[in-house]
């Protein structure tokens, strides 16, 4: 069976693949958000299950609003993470109606604009959300890891994970599309239930640091801060009080950006 995305067809499950019982992306999230002295007021783009959503809305008093593709994410955030607006659709032609202090795009989400259409559609849209002033807070792969580095690639990855009495194995594969300049990924899901297996085709952008600055710049952002580590899922992981690197070279990079304070696009 193919086309078909197990994790997001089933929320609860990708919670127990990707556990953060310490919300430490909403609590890094935070951490920035804080620094910069952001408003009250933000958007969760991708928001997924409404996790990190729901944190930010509850412990840190911001008012959230998560926009997720997926009918089945939003669904569950609403009903097991309660509290911040939740929304179905697609980031890249937003229309809200409000703006917002901040954006986060955490765990690849800016990355699922595949093409230079895609991301200045998004950033269009965002200058369109934010205040002038307003931060853009994104945490991803980073396209220049791979530049020579080839140990995501060499071999298939195996996990497991346990739901409903049922063990759920996943076998994945990830290769580089060089024309395309995208990180492709194929997942075969296995059950010890009897049930068929699933594959799973999905994507990401690889952007080099510099693209990222230039594309930026291109819709009205500086680039406040760009860095590789430490963040929510780096090895290891961010803590509080850790600072920002000055490298750019590991396999996830953090990217602060503000929207100019006209909110229009670069010359």
């Amino acid at each position: 069976m193919n086309g078909r995305n197990l994790l997001t067809d089933t929320p609860e499950l990708y919670e127990l693949r990707f556990p953060d019982p310490g919300f430490r992306a909403a609590r890094w999230a935070e951490s920035v958000l804080h620094e910069y002295r952001a408003g009250p007021d933000v958007l969760d783009l991708g928001c997924g299950t409404g996790r990190d959503a729901q944190w930010l809305h509850r412990a840190a008093g911001r008012s959230v609003t998560g926009l997720d593709s997926s009918e089945e994410m939003i669904r569950h955030a609403r009903t097991r993470h309660p509290g911040p607006d939740y929304h179905v659709g697609d980031m890249r032609s937003l229309r809200l109606g409000r703006r917002f202090h901040a954006a986060l795009c955490l765990d690849s989400a800016l990355l699922y604009c595949h093409t230079n259409e895609d991301l200045d559609a998004l950033l269009g849209r965002l200058r369109r959300h934010l205040r002038p002033g307003g931060l853009l807070i994104a945490e991803m792969r980073n396209g220049a890891f791979f530049l020579g580095r080839t140990e995501l690639l060499d071999a298939p990855r195996t996990d497991t994970v346990t739901h409903d009495g049922v063990t759920h194995t996943s076998h994945t594969t990830l290769r580089i599309d060089h024309a395309a300049q995208l990180l492709r990924r194929t997942r075969i899901w296995t059950d010890d239930g009897g049930g068929e297996p699933v594959t799973q085709h999905s994507a990401w952008r690889l952007l080099l640091p510099q693209e990222l600055r230039y594309v930026l710049a291109a819709n009205g952002f500086s680039v406040l801060a760009l860095y590789d580590r430490p963040g929510p899922r780096t090895e290891p992981p961010w803590v509080e009080g850790d600072r920002p690197a000055d490298t750019a070279e590991a396999d996830r990079i953090h990217l602060v950006a503000r929207l100019d304070q006209h909110g229009r696009k670069g010359s």
